[in-house]
């Protein structure tokens, strides 16, 4: 069969059994998709969706242990050809900005019909962003909201932190001291909201603070 006419794999991640069962109804009712496993944790969806490979993964937000933001981020991470779509009861502004920036390609209602799922898997399928309509507009509330703004020597710190610099390096470069370069760095982290260099400068890119 080719990948043309393959059916759509899906994983299906919700700690809820009864929830993950109509899901999976509603989705194999379209005979382009067929769920390939069924995961009640963020850390059973990680460990699966490396293990299947599947197209898609539907991802509950709030489960027990690691939510579906953190799933988001290892499965974007490993197993970069699996698009994540987050299937939730929760609305909030803050909830949806976390999910999009962790690497989902939508974010749905648990109260979505069974074409608006179907359609929005076929959708991510292409690569499309999915985002059950009532949601764009928190969607732009959340990212003018929480768009923070780096310093210019904020900037020109991370710019340098990905290029592979040094705190010491950065300093020399920059005629600072390192204890200055950390202080940038611990800023820019709070700003942010990341904990570590690698996810600063990947977050700082992705919303275009470093162009």
């Amino acid at each position: 069969m080719s990948a043309e006419t393959r059916p759509i794999g899906v994983l299906l991640a919700d700690d809820h059994p009864v929830v993950r069962e109509g899901l999976c109804a509603m989705l194999e009712s379209d005979p382009g998709i067929t769920v390939v496993g069924q995961a009640g944790s963020g850390e059973e969806a990680v460990a699966l969706a490396a293990r299947l490979d599947p197209d898609i993964v539907l991802l509950d937000l709030r489960m027990g242990g690691m939510d579906g933001v953190a799933a988001t981020g290892h499965i974007r991470r490993e197993s970069p050809r699996s698009k994540v779509v987050i299937v939730t009861t929760y609305e909030n502004d803050a909830d949806i900005l976390r999910a999009v920036e962790a690497g989902a390609s939508g974010y749905l209602l648990k109260g979505s019909s069974r074409a608006e799922l179907v359609g929005a898997v076929h959708a991510a399928t292409r690569g499309e962003t999915v985002l059950t309509p009532s949601l764009a507009g928190k969607l732009f509330r959340a990212r003018v909201v929480d768009q923070p703004v780096l310093s210019g020597r904020e900037c020109e710190v991370l710019r340098l932190v990905g290029q592979g610099l040094t705190n010491a390096e950065i300093g020399r470069e920059l005629f600072i001291g390192e204890a200055t370069v950390k202080t940038h760095l611990l800023r820019a982290f709070k700003k942010l909201d990341v904990s570590d260099r690698t996810a600063a400068v990947m977050v700082a890119l992705e919303r275009g603070l470093l162009s």
